[in-house]
């Protein structure tokens, strides 16, 4: 009868294929299985957070980083539980960027913000969010920022063969009916009344550590210990780990951590090679990603990597991190004056992308990407299209290829008869 009530609404025909199924207590609308008690099932709670969606690989849940490109590339968005890090840039330009990205995502989403810093107040970091890019006026925006890259975009695609307008390319425009992930325009502040209507927590460091403070004997240096037991503490107390259901629907904690390893945070591998506390910043790592595993949160970390004397502590941290990433500005470098690089202001390297519940990490199949900051908008676009050396070598070289092609052994097969030249 229960199972009649839920679908039975129509007569004739259609009430005897009720019928029929309430005798196996399922209907034809519903999925055979145990029934679940309540209105939604553990998996439906999930699916309804704001600013998720499950991942089409394995079903975990994805949070947007606030940069649709970036979400594309690393499999669709952040897995909620792991932590994405940053490698900062030489001069610290651009990273603070994904970073705003990452923290202004969290709060058109409706997410609760856990920031923490120990070069900037976190209410000043709040403050200079970019704003976001709505649908009434995303469009416009957008394509007013974009329109010379189009004009020329338009006759380069008259001299690019037409398997080459096959590749996929990068997403660098709004979607204004997708509501996983949003648009933001660096040239504007986002507005104090959605700054005051969201939750968020801050950890300024030099206010969490007094003068006059005992330190107790402990492998962790004392900001990173006071660091864990506030993140832990926002995790148990407001219920992101399921042990203290929330009161409200449930949602995630993003959390960031500005410059983590740097000097301010007390710890010294940027200073000497052989560090004392060269174990501290990757115990830190392992307490947090314990933490974030058993909670639905998701951590981003910008990270002085270059300055850190130790390379196998850079080894280490990457191998306790989900998700790296690399920025590598051109500002200093001989790369600037390179004309391959005009039109970009640095590369970005995805250097490790997770795969959950595995023991190995997977690996990115684009090499060559490039990042530009406009006048409002930061953008992920591929250096160059890969060349088809069939057709664009000469006669000459056809002929060098065809004479080096008899040399080689004849296990090679049709190639090592010197009729044709390589194809790579």
């Amino acid at each position: 009868m229960a199972a009649a009530a839920t679908c039975g609404t129509g007569t004739g025909s259609s009430g005897s294929v009720v019928a029929a199924a309430s005798k196996n207590n399922v209907t034809s609308f519903q999925r055979r299985g145990p029934r679940v008690s309540g209105t939604d099932s553990g998996c439906s709670r999930l699916l309804s957070i704001a600013g998720t969606r499950p991942s089409v690989r394995n079903g975990q849940l994805l949070v947007s980083t606030g940069l649709p490109a970036l979400d594309q590339l690393l499999g669709g968005g952040l897995a909620v539980g792991t932590v994405l890090l940053i490698e900062e840039d030489k001069y610290n330009i651009y990273s603070p960027l994904l970073f705003k990205y990452f923290l202004a995502e969290g709060i058109i989403s409706g997410h609760t913000l856990l920031v923490a810093s120990a070069k900037e107040d976190p209410a000043d970091i709040l403050q200079e969010l970019p704003a976001p890019l709505l649908d009434d006026n995303c469009k416009k925006d957008f394509d007013e920022d974009v329109c010379n890259h189009e004009t020329t975009e338009s006759n380069i695609k008259m001299k690019i063969a037409w398997r080459y307008q096959l590749l996929p390319k990068m997403e660098a425009g709004p979607v204004s009916s997708s509501r996983f992930g949003h648009y933001y325009d660096v040239s504007k502040r986002i507005p104090q009344e959605l700054i005051e209507a969201s939750k968020w927590h801050g950890f300024f460091l030099p206010e969490k550590i007094s003068s006059t403070l005992n330190v107790e004997a402990c492998s962790l240096t004392h900001g990173y210990l006071k660091l864990l037991q506030f993140i832990q503490n926002i995790i148990y107390e407001e219920g992101f780990d399921g042990s203290n259901p929330q009161k409200k629907q449930k949602n995630i904690l993003r959390i960031g951590i500005q410059s983590l390893g740097s000097p301010l945070w007390g710890d010294d591998i940027c200073c000497t090679e052989n560090s004392d506390n060269s174990h501290s910043l990757t115990k830190f790592l392992f307490v947090l990603r314990g933490l974030l595993r058993a909670s639905l949160s998701a951590c981003m970390i910008t990270m002085p990597t270059h300055l850190i004397q130790n390379k196998a502590i850079i080894a280490r941290v990457r191998n306790l991190s989900d998700i790296v990433v690399g920025l590598e500005s051109f500002i200093g470098s001989e790369k600037e004056t390179n004309p391959l690089y005009k039109d970009f202001h640095g590369l970005i390297h995805i250097r490790q992308i997770p795969r959950l519940n595995n023991l190995i990490c997977d690996v990115s199949d684009v090499k060559d990407l490039a990042f530009k900051l406009k006048r409002k908008l930061f953008t992920i676009e591929r250096l160059h299209l890969p060349p088809d050396l069939s057709d664009t070598v000469s006669r000459s070289s056809k002929q060098d290829l065809a004479e080096s092609a008899k040399l080689l052994d004849p296990g090679c097969g049709m190639m090592a008869g010197g009729k044709k030249h390589l194809d790579f």
